[in-house]
């Protein structure tokens, strides 16, 4: 019944036989005055707006190009200038200012050049430009994810952005083995081949610390991965040997990796552009091989798999070796200390994440749910606190004595991951590991206050990047590209959690995962009205509450309701004013009177739609292309 479920609704989404949004409309005329959580909402909105254009003054030149001292490499490179513009395309999605997506693109297209202009001495990866074709060269998806943060949401804002759809469908490309330059993939053992990938292909030797750091420059600069501090400037040369340090264990990154589930992200987003079959096809072959590599290892989701296409194949069979694989614990010569970077949910998250989208089977969350299982299993308890263990495989990392243990237990209990499991699943089993606190224990009735104190905290998140913007002691020649992450001021955690109840946290998910999102019919873009506010109050695995408002207390409004982030979930009914009303679809439209708002408890399917970016008065548009 589901898979005829999904079959129907897809293509439905696909050719646009569903009804137009307007055919099925809510109508709110009770009186409301205006909550203080939706007056916090849309000032925080205008306030974020203002924010980015004052960062854009201040950083950005004429030419789009970011007023810094570029460099390649993991601590201050290429992903790091680009990120600094992370989340503007989701807040102009969110409702924030048209000037968003116009600093964004002007961003995006000075920052390619740029960085095409990069040439590097030390590394041949950036040789003849740190970019080949609008795309890193070579390098690995923590650091390459990070940097396309903000393009992943781009679909959000403006689907029909012809550049947009292009650039997606190349970079997508890559991984599908379209370009004859970069043959990432091997379609045979169905591994990406890499740890470093991108437009120039894998790299298939061990990597250098050069690889990872970059040439050397001479200056004094203010770099964010700075082990002394923000507040000092650090003689570059002089520090170099120590950047160098930092990666002088990064070498071992041939086959495929847990981190380049995260490649995922581009053809998912190819797909809900275009509707191409191949894209979908791909992802869900390339997320399937890992599941089952996964099953195979009992659970554990491993950090290498070889060239040969069996699980450990580089290691002799160790699972859990590669760089940011389980047992990666070197020694860290930028801090002279023992360092553990286990980047397990960085990639695999998103991969799994994704085909669920793809297909509404929750035994993709099964194998994360699992994975925690297996690292749960192994719980210390302590003077009251829980240790888990974060790291796999010999305590001395490459220094292999043949041990093989679970090691370094810390307090950390992966909260954020946890999180995502139970909104994935809804399943009040895996809510029993979440801690029942912040924006969870909102939506489990336990803070009604904390939709204001989240806002009012966001604007002083906000005021704080704006002040550091005010006194930045650095100027476009002393600054290195890291070192902008902390000015840039956009905030949309909590509205993003309070109005679509979705959920970003801090670990790095590029996805948007939420029940609701809102489009502004008379303006034709995404977000709702200026005057719209929405607060999200429980989530069920067949419902969701929230509250809408019109704070206008002169004007109607009209606003587009849609089921998930990409249209995936399918509204079935809507309870207002103690009556029934029959929905069955993705999105309806909201009129709310002026001055007025109501609480509505929507029935709903989850999952039970192809996902989709085609915003709702284009769905026929779609099947054109």
């Amino acid at each position: 019944m589901k898979r005829a479920l999904l079959a129907l609704t897809a293509a439905a989404a696909l050719t646009g036989t569903f009804p137009a949004a307007g055919e099925v409309t809510l109508h709110i005329a009770s009186p409301m005055t205006p909550p203080a959580w939706a007056l916090l909402e849309q000032e925080l909105l205008k306030a974020n707006s203002a924010a980015c254009e004052r960062f854009y003054e201040n950083y950005v030149d004429a030419r789009g190009y970011l007023l810094h001292v570029p460099r390649w490499g993991g601590n201050d490179g290429p992903d790091d200038a680009i990120e600094v513009f992370y989340n503007w395309t989701l807040l102009y999605a969110l409702g924030g200012k048209d000037s968003l997506l116009e600093m964004f693109r002007k961003a995006l297209d000075g920052h390619i050049l740029q960085y095409s202009e990069l040439k590097t001495t030390k590394t041949d990866l950036g040789k003849d430009g740190a970019y080949f074709e609008e795309f890193i060269t070579s390098f690995d998806w923590f650091h390459t994810g990070e940097g396309l943060r903000g393009f992943f949401f781009q679909g959000l804002a403006d689907p029909k952005d012809e550049k947009l759809i292009r650039r997606m469908k190349r970079f997508a490309g890559l991984y599908m083995n379209e370009d004859p330059e970069a043959p990432n993939y091997d379609p045979k053992h169905r591994i990406i081949r890499s740890l470093f990938t991108g437009s120039k292909g894998p790299l298939l030797r061990k990597a250098t610390p050069y690889d990872w750091a970059g040439d050397p420059i001479s200056g004094r600069f203010h770099l964010l991965h700075n082990p002394a501090g923000r507040t000092r400037m650090l003689d570059f040369m002089s520090n170099y040997s120590k950047m160098l340090g930092h990666f002088a264990e990064y070498y071992d990154v041939v086959g495929d990796h847990h981190l380049n589930l995260a490649a995922t992200i581009l053809p998912i987003n190819a797909y809900m552009l275009t509707g191409e079959k191949k894209y979908r096809d791909w992802v869900l072959e390339y997320v399937n091989a890992w599941k089952e590599r996964t099953e195979a290892n009992g659970g554990n989701i491993p950090s290498n798999i070889g060239l040969n296409g069996r699980i450990g194949g580089e290691h002799g069979g160790r699972w859990y070796k590669g760089v940011y694989g389980w047992n990666f614990t070197v020694f860290d010569g930028e801090l002279g200390e023992i360092a553990h970077r286990n980047y397990l949910t960085a990639g695999s998250w998103p991969g799994f994440a994704n085909a669920l989208l793809l297909t509404g089977d929750q035994s993709y969350v099964g194998v994360l749910r699992r994975q925690m299982d297996n690292i749960y299993a192994q719980k210390k308890v302590e003077n009251g606190r829980t240790l888990l263990p974060q790291m796999f495989g010999d305590p001395r990392g490459y220094k292999f004595t043949g041990r093989e243990e679970w090691y370094h237990y810390t307090p950390h209990t992966f909260p954020d991951r946890l999180t995502e499991i139970y909104l994935w699943s809804m399943d009040r089993k895996d809510l029993e590991r979440v801690p029942i606190e912040g924006w969870i224990g909102f939506l489990e009735g336990r803070d009604p206050d904390y939709p204001v104190k989240a806002l009012e905290q966001e604007f002083e998140e906000l005021r704080r990047a704006v002040e550091r913007i005010r006194t930045d002691p650095t100027t476009p020649t002393t600054r290195l590209a890291d070192w902008l992450l902390a000015m840039s001021p956009a905030q949309t955690d909590a509205l993003t959690n309070l109005m679509l109840g979705g959920y970003f946290p801090r670990g790095r998910i590029w996805m948007l995962h939420s029940r609701f999102r809102y489009f502004d019919p008379v303006r034709r873009r995404a977000g709702p009205p200026e005057s719209f506010g929405a607060l999200v109050e429980k989530l069920a695995a067949d419902s969701a509450t929230v509250t809408f408002v019109n704070t206008d207390p002169v004007h109607p409004i009209d606003v587009i309701v849609q089921a998930g982030g990409y249209a995936e979930h399918h509204f079935v009914s809507a309870r207002l004013d103690g009556k029934e009303i029959p929905i069955d679809h993705p999105y309806l439209t909201v009129r709310l009177e002026p001055g007025c708002g109501a609480r509505v408890v929507f029935t709903m399917k989850r999952y039970a739609n192809q996902p989709t970016l085609v915003q709702p008065w284009d769905r026929g548009w779609m099947a054109k292309q």
